[in-house]
């Protein structure tokens, strides 16, 4: 049974289904697709989002804000700790940095970081970073601020392994996307290869980047199975057992409070 460790469920095309989030969710559990972790990237849809995906038992759910809303959805580490108290709430994000897309409140990203890592540390929640083009200034906020007996993932991993390495020393997850099936992705594979496999997380990010052979269609969770795959292939593993120990993984990090 695969787990979609970071999905946006409330993006999704439900086009293929008639609108039918129900369909959605049968097409993934058709593919042994166990669980969901549905995201938040800002407080304004959130509330929707957790109308949409909550109460039920296969979908888990975070709260926060991207870094990339953090000018319209600015938040503290207050109001991140009272939503939290949602049961169905097990991260902190996606939080973080993106200096790819927005380097002109690049301060504002960091500060908004820092409320995640210090609603962390009260909550026991692991955070959830997005980085991008960032990756010094991602580790020393993880490393001056975060909590390493909470926390987190570095979720759609694209950077290199020795951010990886440094990420993983503090007591870090690493979460591969489709994007490690790309053709061009020949250096992150490799950092696959050098990620412990009890480190490892798998996604699908939908409804972005879905992998080969679904390029040029939405993303949905029912294509994690091709990630698992391809991270088989690169450990010389089966697929099954990169279903069953991401699945582990996943509740070591995310079932700990």
């Amino acid at each position: 049974m695969f787990i979609d460790s970071h999905c946006h469920l409330d993006k999704v095309d439900l086009t293929p289904y008639d609108g039918d989030f129900e369909a959605m969710l049968t097409a993934a559990s058709e593919r042994d697709v166990s669980r969901m972790l549905c995201v938040s990237i800002d407080l304004p849809q959130f509330e929707r989002m957790y109308a949409l995906a909550s109460g039920r038992d296969n979908i888990d759910l975070s709260v926060g804000v991207h870094p990339l809303h953090v000018d319209e959805s600015p938040v503290t580490a207050g109001q991140l700790i009272e939503l939290a108290k949602k049961p169905e709430i097990v991260a902190l994000g996606e939080t973080g940095l993106d200096y790819y897309y927005q380097t002109d409140n690049a301060e504002a990203q960091q500060a908004c970081f820092i409320e995640h890592l210090k609603a962390s540390r009260e909550t026991g929640l692991p955070v959830i970073v997005h980085t991008r083009d960032a990756r010094q200034d991602t580790l020393n906020i993880i490393r001056d601020h975060g909590d390493k007996d909470v926390a987190g993932v570095l979720h759609c991993f694209t950077e290199s392994w020795g951010m990886a390495e440094q990420a993983l020393e503090m007591g870090y997850y690493i979460s591969f996307s489709g994007i490690i099936t790309f053709r061009n992705a020949e250096p992150l594979r490799d950092v696959v290869k050098q990620v412990p496999m009890e480190r490892i997380l798998i996604e699908t990010d939908s409804p972005y980047l879905a992998p080969v052979p679904y390029r040029g269609k939405k993303n949905e969770p029912q294509y994690v199975p091709a990630v698992a795959q391809m991270v088989a292939d690169l450990k010389g593993l089966k697929q099954e057992d990169v279903a069953r120990i991401s699945a582990e993984n996943y509740q070591r990090l995310f079932y700990r409070r």
